[in-house]
């Protein structure tokens, strides 16, 4: 057998590194000790958020179950609605990963007319000011809904980023997730800041 080449070996040592890195920030997001700065000047703090907000965002796509239908796309696309607040950070995590069979691949869209093959939709704060339009035309879809904005999962969002002490956490509207033919793990559920349910009367309570 032929010797592996520095620069394939350097590769896949890049690659694992990667990984690793994304494995070890997962776990310290499930612990409750990652976090970022907030104090001096905003823009510099974003790409540390957005890049925990992408390491979710991946993690979500192992810690949900879809219908059997959705199994049978060819990649699993995690799309941006609006404008994107994650630059390259989406990017580079999903580099080179894959969910069971399917490659792992970010899209930037500007219309749910767009979301055909999505299977996680992050809907960028930009587009708050007709949120409900766009859930309401998504309601018979098996997409997860995620985003930062406040109130999302009240307007019948699925997955709500919040930040807690300096650190990115999220909340679920499980309903909304029931509804698309969303399961959700138990592991993803215990470590959620709060689990919204639809009671009898339809209302939604925690």
């Amino acid at each position: 057998m032929a010797p592996v080449s520095g620069s394939v070996s350097s590769h896949y040592s890049h690659r694992s590194r990667a990984l690793w890195g994304r494995i070890v920030l997962f776990a310290a997001i499930l612990a409750g000790t990652a976090s970022f700065t907030l104090s001096g000047d905003a823009q510099r703090s974003k790409p540390e958020e957005y890049q925990v907000k992408a390491v979710y965002l991946f993690n979500f796509g192992r810690f949900i179950e879809w219908p059997e239908s959705a199994a049978k796309d060819e990649s699993f696309t995690i799309c941006v609605l609006g404008l994107d607040p994650f630059g390259s950070a989406l990017d580079a995590t999903l580099a080179g990963e894959a969910i069971g069979s399917r490659k792992l691949v970010a899209r930037r869209i500007m219309s749910t007319r767009e979301v055909t093959n999505c299977r996680i939709l992050f809907i960028s704060s930009s587009e708050v000011s007709h949120i409900k339009e766009i859930l309401s035309s998504l309601e018979k879809s098996n997409i997860l809904t995620v985003s930062d904005m406040p109130g999302f999962t009240s307007n019948g969002g699925m997955i709500q980023f919040v930040l807690k002490e300096n650190k990115v956490r999220f909340e679920v509207n499980l309903t909304a997730a029931e509804k698309a033919g969303l399961t959700f793990s138990s592991q993803l559920l215990k470590v959620a800041t709060d689990v919204k349910k639809e009671s009898p009367g339809g209302g939604v309570s925690p």
